[in-house]
């Protein structure tokens, strides 16, 4: 595959940008709902804005300089529109927080070879679409017949899997803090129980 031969010499996705109207609201859906939490912006920025972290990738929120006159995206939800996806361990778990935050989401149901795949779409405050699945049952299979960029894709996976769980263990910690600070009742880590956590 092109991208595993690093014609670009590409090691990782760093972050996400998203435009905002307003900045307060959008870190709090993406901290409140989302799970990721502040850290620090250079200071040289002479334009407002936010950076957040989380499930190894940042999102930088970006003030917008016209909220007023921002084109305002289609409210309908949906599922074939622009969005990012985020892993969990529990559909029921998920779907239970944004009934509980009402958050208006819609369903889906997919299927391939036997394998169902149960998906989640909302937008955050400005419209931008967010979906939290089930995907990882889905096998990643290269489209290639090469050996050779088979193996490196294997290899890539399972190393993106596993700074991917301890990136996880960090953040849960994060979560836990963030979400008693606010009076949020947390599952117990000593049974495993990370339901109402959406993670990748």
């Amino acid at each position: 595959m092109a991208g595993m031969r690093g014609s670009l010499g590409l090691t990782s996705m760093n972050h996400i940008s998203l435009l905002c109207r307003s900045i307060e609201k959008s870190r709090e859906f993406y901290q409140d709902v989302l799970g990721f939490f502040p850290i620090k912006r250079p200071g040289s920025f002479d334009f407002n804005g936010a950076w957040l972290f989380g499930y190894g990738i940042g999102l930088h929120l970006l003030q917008s300089e016209d909220p007023e006159n921002m084109v305002t995206r289609k409210r309908k939800i949906n599922p074939k529109d622009n969005h990012i996806s985020f892993l969990c361990e529990s559909m029921v778990g998920v779907e239970q927080m944004l009934k509980e935050m009402k958050v208006e989401y819609v369903s889906n149901v997919v299927e391939e070879d036997g394998i169902l795949v149960d998906q989640l779409f909302f937008h955050d405050p400005d419209g931008f679409m967010i979906e939290i699945c089930n995907c990882d049952q889905l096998p990643i299979i290269p489209l290639t017949s090469d050996a050779h960029h088979h193996q490196t894709a294997t290899i890539n996976i399972v190393g993106a899997n596993c700074s991917s769980s301890i990136l996880n263990e960090r953040q849960q910690q994060q979560q836990q803090q963030h979400q008693l600070s606010n009076g949020i009742q947390v599952a117990s880590e000593d049974h495993h129980d990370q339901s109402y956590f959406p993670c990748a």
